[in-house]
């Protein structure tokens, strides 16, 4: 009872009865068993902090962590390599659309020779799939990822198609020291306007971890708008502007797996050693052998006089498989993927199990690559594009126009069946439940570039050799 209740029931006892009858009545019936607090929920954790402030201070830690684990960890690394494969595969690419179709071929050359080369990385090291592999492992190990244009001239890039390039950046180089600008407020480097946009990105020029002792405390950071800037990442909760590692519900889990899996390596290797004993007597220095410490696999140890070796027996300890398949289902269910592509495991798994498990992940890929890739990246890319083509169209008469649009198509998902997968896709075709472009598209092709093979292909090898492929 709250302090007014007491109140009540020494002043008017009845009243005082009803209120704690009304109130104990309302506790039973609006009430979660999961929001009770008593032995159950014991050390559960519940703050209610906002979507950016959980992880607030400790983003860093867990990026560090992420990345350390994905070096030394076989699991994460594994878990890293499935999401970007499946999600960039050969790389999700570019075509274009123009209402001329007889301008079609030439803008098309020049939108690949500028992507499909390493004239698209400010590096100069990555081509646009390579770019799309680098930005899908950054968001995987560290949440987030940031994409800088960065414009060229002419008069020192004369070989660029485009005169534009991107550099990618990982999150460290946001300076989060700053609180404001002007009077916008700056939160862990990004700017807010007065209605909550992001207005810039205050980068360090350099990676704050590639600092030598003789530039320490000269690292200085520089006000990039934010339609310069693409900040791709994964967000769960409305408001969300930072993102944290994929790894982050399964690092405990993942690390106890691994301390585990070394503990019984480290077993193993005791358990196979195998040393012989001689002890001599004190006036018999005849054989003096290997010391305790030198103690290997094969070696012939001498003792002193005095000198006992007792073996130790260390707990045997049963259900390793077992054990080690459960943390890797849990640590695949955390990331989202399956266990067998996590693991390499197909103990177990038939075609209607293996289906079904592939169709829960595709979707999750499918939501990957829009959502994250083509979305936030390439249609970004699409947009800086078109831009830097608008201009160099006025400054340099041999530019062929402007596209209308460029579209992105990602990678087919690995058939499991071919044959049967393939003629599901053409009965639909033929029933009218969909098209040939949607269906060249989910195979990870451009239609149009199909439809100008299969023309090349009748006029170079005639119908007859054609006709069995194209007529649906």
């Amino acid at each position: 009872m709250s302090l007014i209740d007491r109140i009540v029931l020494s002043v008017a006892p009845e009243r005082g009865l009803k209120r704690v009858k009304a109130r104990a009545a309302a506790q039973a019936i609006m009430n979660y068993d999961a929001s009770s607090k008593g032995r159950r929920t014991y050390g559960w954790k519940a703050p209610g902090t906002g979507a950016d402030a959980a992880a607030g201070s400790s983003r860093a830690r867990m990026r560090n962590l992420s990345r350390d684990m994905i070096r030394n960890r076989p699991w994460a690394a594994r878990a890293q390599a499935v999401v970007t494969n499946n999600v960039i595969g050969t790389g999700i690419m570019p075509s274009v659309t123009m209402e001329d179709p007889e301008t079609d071929t030439e803008v098309t050359n020049i939108l690949r020779q500028h992507l499909m080369s390493p004239a698209i990385d400010s590096y100069g090291v990555h081509t646009i799939v390579g770019l799309q592999e680098q930005i899908m492992n950054a968001v995987f190990s560290d949440g987030e990822v940031l994409v800088r244009q960065r414009i060229r001239d002419r008069r020192f890039e004369k070989k660029l198609p485009l005169l534009m390039q991107v550099q990618v950046m990982e999150a460290d180089h946001l300076d989060e020291t700053l609180t404001s600008y002007g009077r916008n407020e700056v939160i862990e480097g990004i700017e807010y306007g007065p209605t909550g946009r992001i207005e810039a990105y205050h980068l360090f020029d350099r990676h704050p971890g590639d600092q030598s002792y003789w530039t320490k405390g000269k690292l200085t950071s520089s006000r990039i708008p934010a339609g310069q800037i693409l900040h791709i990442r994964r967000t769960e909760r409305p408001g969300q502007m930072r993102g944290v590692p994929w790894l982050a519900p399964v690092m405990m889990t993942l690390g106890e797996l691994s301390d585990y899996q070394e503990a019984q390596i480290l077993k193993q290797r005791v358990a196979s050693l195998l040393a012989y004993f001689i002890e001599s007597e004190e006036d018999d220095p005849s054989y003096d052998g290997a010391s305790i410490a030198e103690l290997a696999p094969g070696a012939i140890v001498g003792l002193k006089p005095g000198q006992k070796a007792t073996a130790s027996n260390p707990p045997k300890v049963d259900g390793y498989q077992e054990f080690m398949r459960q943390g890797l289902a849990a640590i695949a269910m955390g990331v989202g993927i399956t266990f067998e592509s996590l693991s390499g495991d197909l103990r177990g798994v038939n075609f209607s199990s293996g289906k079904m498990g592939r169709m829960e992940m595709d979707r999750m890929v499918q939501v990957w690559q829009q959502v994250l890739i083509i979305q936030q990246f390439l249609d970004g890319m699409s947009r800086w594009l078109l831009d830097v083509w608008a201009l160099q169209a006025k400054t340099e008469p041999s530019m062929p126009p402007v596209p209308d649009k460029i579209d992105w198509t990602a990678q087919s998902r690995a058939l499991i069946d071919p044959a049967k997968e393939t003629r599901a896709d053409l009965d639909e075709i033929k029933g009218g439940l969909t098209s040939r472009s949607r269906k060249i598209r989910e195979r990870g092709h451009d239609p149009d570039q199909i439809a100008k093979e299969i023309k090349e292909d009748l006029t170079r090898f005639g119908r007859s050799e054609t006709e069995e492929g194209t007529a649906i």
